[in-house]
């Protein structure tokens, strides 16, 4: 008898897959694992169907490190961060008035997915993300103008990919991909 797909257990998605892996290749960084344990449980990841699968390859890791958030805040005045930083998992970014600009171009980027939450008030923000990155703005609710993003032709595999939630009353969003 063939299983109905109500009884299937539901199949996981590639961004808990992702988190996974990273998972692995920290707890391996901060020698919890050997390398032998290491590939064993990548494997498993790696080959994972359901999140009980998934899950096995977890076990008895350490919890997630809750250092992957952080806050940028401003009541007013210019929001920035160019250059070489380094790009937290969860990023909310907070200011009432003035102008908002994120130039992940050439950031340090450790984590597969990075949530970026904008709670904005009036000004503009403009968001400069890597050539091969994935962007998704569905999560952000505007209550003036819409987000302005134009998606690469050829887009490139393997890079971050960069979810953009939260509020803009006033203003305007512009995301861009670098050019190099």
């Amino acid at each position: 008898m063939t299983p109905l797909p109500e009884d299937l257990p539901p199949r996981i998605s590639e961004d808990d897959r992702d988190t996974a892996v990273q998972r692995l290749q920290d707890a391996y960084t901060q020698g919890h694992l050997s390398h032998e344990e290491m590939d064993a449980r990548l494997h498993r990841a790696l080959t994972a169907q359901t999140s009980d699968e998934l899950g096995q390859a977890l076990t008895s890791l350490p919890e997630e490190n809750a250092g992957t958030t952080a806050t940028i805040a401003a009541a007013g005045g210019r929001i920035r961060r160019r250059g070489a930083w380094r790009v937290p998992r969860t990023l909310k970014v907070e200011s009432a008035f003035g102008r908002v600009h994120l130039d992940l171009s050439r950031a340090v980027i450790e984590h597969p997915v990075v949530d970026i939450e904008l709670q904005l008030g009036s000004g503009r923000a403009k968001i400069t993300v890597p050539r091969d990155a994935m962007v998704e703005v569905e999560a952000l609710n505007t209550v003036w103008k819409d987000p302005v993003h134009k998606t690469r032709r050829r887009s490139g595999t393997g890079g971050p990919r960069i979810r953009i939630s939260g509020t803009m009353e006033f203003g305007r969003l512009k995301i861009r991909h670098a050019r190099r």
